[in-house]
């Protein structure tokens, strides 16, 4: 048995993801021409894996007007580090967050009647206003008001509130969908209710609903403001949806081979021994496992050397093994891809989506924060 072993001292983080903040930027820079509307950056759940600081960074400078984040937490990271822009955080905030979220110029959502009135508790005794979003539940079965019953508490707070209320909007159930025409039918519903608002002189600053295939194509979704999340990064709101081609993915998840053996005929590789060799096989090791966020399914692949390998027997915590008899070339220091190019080959998230049984959502969103990212192009 002959064994080649590295010590990886040419480098501290044997898996990193690699971030271009330009792609980012491109893509804000496209959706802003397709929609010709303003643009909030969804950049919750650390901007889907990209980092949330650096992204939120990225999309000030390409000229967003707003941030979407999910919860209070996020907001206050962005403000401690310097984001200017304004921020909605899009769902619930704890009623004692409200001071917290004034102080910080961050916009709430208020989706309920008890929470309304749990935040202008907490308006009354401070000095800066609490500034706010109403949502609309025109179909999706989440947060917010969802019927015209809603009509004349929507107005009584537009009117009188000690919140600053600055804009309305809701969130599209299916328009990664397209045919289904789940989409015109929640449009429909939500211009009901703005249109019985503004009959009652409730205007907003702001009004929204698109999301990031919506944003695509949908244009009467897109108001005066579109709010686009996984299209920022590149990536395909579905199959029936993609981003066009314009658009350029800001991700690679990349590691790094650390060990090389020649194995004999029938050795049981990694835990459960669910793989033999079957001949003396080639079995490279990578530093990367399912505490990082690859799955431990069957079936993955990555890139070495240009040439897609596959990943055998099971996915450890930090480290599984790949079948390198295609790759003779390969040793121990070299990149390996896990989602990204390499010469003219290209493992998308979509694709691991696929093998994972999920979304590229979740495979982005997945990645963990042991993982350093490295920007590039900032």
């Amino acid at each position: 048995m002959s064994i080649i072993l590295w010590s990886m001292s040419n480098s501290i983080h044997p898996t990193w993801l690699e971030i271009d903040l330009s792609s980012i930027r491109n893509n804000i820079f496209q959706l802003q021409n397709i929609s010709g509307t303003s643009v909030m950056a969804v950049i919750k759940a650390n901007a889907y894996g990209h980092g949330i600081v650096e992204t939120a960074r990225a999309a000030e400078k390409a000229g967003v007007k707003w941030l979407g984040v999910a919860r209070l937490d996020e907001a206050v990271l962005l403000r401690q580090q310097g984001i200017k822009t304004d921020i909605l955080i899009l769902g619930h905030t704890m009623p004692e967050g409200a001071k917290i979220a004034a102080n910080l110029n961050i916009c709430v959502t208020i989706h309920n009647i008890e929470t309304y009135n749990l935040y202008n508790d907490q308006a009354r005794q401070i000095s800066t206003p609490l500034r706010a979003h109403l949502k609309i539940d025109s179909g999706m079965g989440r947060l917010g008001f969802f019927d015209q019953e809603s009509i004349p508490f929507l107005q009584e707070i537009c009117r009188h509130s000690k919140i600053r209320i600055e804009g309305i909007f809701t969130h599209l159930a299916k328009a990664d969908e397209p045919a289904t025409g789940t989409t015109e039918l929640q449009l429909l519903n939500f211009n009901q209710i703005l249109e019985n608002l503004e009959e009652r002189n409730c205007h907003f600053q702001w009004v929204h609903a698109a999301n990031s295939a919506a944003s695509i194509i949908f244009p009467k979704s897109r108001y005066n403001l579109i709010r686009p999340g996984i299209a920022i990064y590149g990536l395909n709101p579905s199959e029936e949806v993609p981003v066009p081609h314009e658009f350029q993915v800001a991700l690679s998840w990349k590691t790094t081979l650390t060990s090389v053996k020649n194995m004999p005929a029938g050795t049981g590789i990694s835990y459960g021994h669910k793989y033999f060799t079957r001949a003396t096989e080639r079995i490279g090791v990578i530093s990367v496992g399912y505490g990082d966020g690859f799955r431990r399914v069957p079936d993955n692949e990555v890139l070495i050397r240009g040439k897609r390998v596959p990943v055998i027997g099971t996915v450890c915590m930090d480290q599984c093994m790949i079948l390198l008899d295609e790759v003779e070339k390969a040793i121990p220091g070299d990149d390996v891809v896990l989602i990204g190019k390499q010469g003219d080959v290209e493992i998308r998230a979509e694709e691991v989506a696929g093998r994972w049984g999920t979304i590229a959502y979740e495979v982005t969103c997945g990645l963990a924060a042991r993982i350093p990212r490295i920007y590039i192009n900032p």
